[in-house]
């Protein structure tokens, strides 16, 4: 068993250095300040959002770019709240918003991709930006993604997404949850690094409306109910479209952590329920890697715990994954401008194996609840 830990641990300190060396490799977006040219859609798919709709429409509002050059597509999936009749206020108050609202129609196992895949067909512009209800924009995203486009002739743009952490309790749970973002931003920006982009989030992507229609949309993964994002962005890779990340801080998307420890637990097996259907090596691998470094940890903590095993192979395995994981996460903090949030790392990074773990095994094996709805494996 040392022999098995010690290669799994060393496996996954190259690849967390590897994903650090990307992550610097990829520099911050200054770009310089040209005429806005291209023109954006906007899609909002939404679902029983009524309690965070309200902080997306003062965002929706303060965008500082010509209203001629951009549209708003909210979908409603069914929503069994107001946020209907929220959207339709929001239009009436503001009628010099282009503002197209339209109703879901399911036809496969994603209700997301369905209402992706109807706003998308009515969108009259070149690039479409893709957005979650709970979420709230930046004043200049669509001239950070203007300027990004004119200079790197990019088809698809993935850019950063962070967590709210303003106006109320900065609790462990949501502490827990920003360490969680910083890694996972930490990977997404250091695979476009390394040029094997394998993660975004579809909270903040942007791609040519020809490049997704040339890859055939969502189709091959329609059954899947999540990896609205992922899957396009491996598809345009597939077809050598080409593909970039927007690193800059002005681009920024705020999204509301999970309120509780089960939604958080839901919403992660979600995430990871699409690992299996990866096409390539790469993020299959290091997904892989990912959760045997975690599962080592949870195996080991419960030997020593039964006497079976000395606690100094834990305790030497546990620091090598903590340093080696701290450089990345603190890199990621530091460019959000949250330095502090990694306070809370040390006893992150102690739970983190045992819900991680946890996690994996459940989406391997069982479905997910999302929303109200109860998605099969």
């Amino acid at each position: 068993m040392i022999i098995a830990a010690v290669i799994i641990t060393l496996l996954y300190v190259l690849a967390m250095l590897f994903l650090l060396y990307g992550f610097s490799h990829v520099k911050n977006f200054y770009g310089s300040n040209p005429d806005p040219k291209i023109s954006f859609s906007i899609v909002v798919p939404y679902r029983n959002e009524a309690e965070n709709l309200p902080f997306l429409f003062k965002s929706l509002l303060k965008l500082k770019y010509p209203a001629e050059l951009f549209e708003i597509i909210a979908v409603n999936d069914a929503s069994e709240d107001t946020s209907e009749a929220l959207w339709e206020e929001f239009q009436k108050q503001n009628p010099q918003l282009p503002l197209k609202l339209l109703q879901n129609s399911r036809k496969s196992g994603s209700p997301k991709k369905d209402a992706l895949a109807l706003a998308i067909a009515g969108a009259k512009n070149d690039y479409i930006l893709t957005t979650d209800a709970d979420c709230e924009l930046p004043p200049h995203l669509l001239a950070l993604y203007n300027a990004h486009i004119l200079e790197s002739g990019a088809a698809a743009i993935a850019a950063p997404v962070a967590i709210k952490t303003e106006g109320s309790k900065m609790t462990f749970l949501k502490g827990f949850q920003e360490v969680d973002f910083f890694s996972l931003q930490a990977a997404t920006i250091g695979s476009f690094g390394v040029d094997i982009p394998f993660m975004c989030n579809g909270a903040n992507f942007c791609y040519s409306k020809k490049a997704f229609l040339k890859v055939g949309g969502f189709e091959g993964n329609t059954e899947m109910a999540s990896g609205d994002d992922i899957f396009l962005l491996e598809k345009f890779q597939k077809e050598g479209l080409k593909t970039a990340f927007l690193k800059t801080p002005g681009a920024v998307v705020l999204t509301v952590p999970a309120s509780s420890w089960k939604q958080l637990f839901y919403q992660r097996v979600r995430w990871a329920a699409k690992t299996s259907a990866y096409q390539k090596f790469f993020p299959k691998s290091l997904g892989l890697l990912v959760f045997l470094m975690n599962l080592l940890l949870v195996t080991l903590s419960l030997l020593v715990l039964v006497g079976i095993k000395p606690p100094a192979l834990l305790l030497m395995i546990f620091l090598v994954k903590f340093n080696v994981d701290f450089y990345l996460i603190y890199s990621s903090a530091k460019f959000f401008g949250r330095e502090r949030g990694v306070k809370r790392y040390f006893l992150s990074s102690i739970l983190y194996p045992f819900f991680s773990s946890g996690v994996a095994v459940f989406s391997l094996f069982l479905g997910y609840d999302w929303k109200g709805r109860h998605f099969k494996k």
